[in-house]
């Protein structure tokens, strides 16, 4: 999994219950994590390796995220 994808699963798990995936990639877009175009890949990526269904975390993509957030607490 690539940093840019673990970004990912982390900021949907640390966001506002009125954020969606769009509103994520957008923030990340803005810091200069990737463009808009290469996030919506990723975000295609992890829904088809089933981490993300529906705009939300499935319970394998919140169990990667919680490893995600150890990892770089480190």
């Amino acid at each position: 999994m690539t940093t840019e994808e673990k970004v990912i699963l982390l900021a949907l798990l640390k966001k506002e219950k009125d954020e969606g995936v769009r509103d994520i990639l957008a923030m990340l877009e803005n810091s200069q994590v990737f463009t808009m175009k290469e996030g919506k890949r990723l975000v295609k990526v992890l829904r088809n390796e089933g981490y993300i269904c529906d705009g939300e975390l499935t319970p394998k993509g919140f169990l990667m995220a919680r490893q995600v957030e150890m990892e770089f607490k480190l």
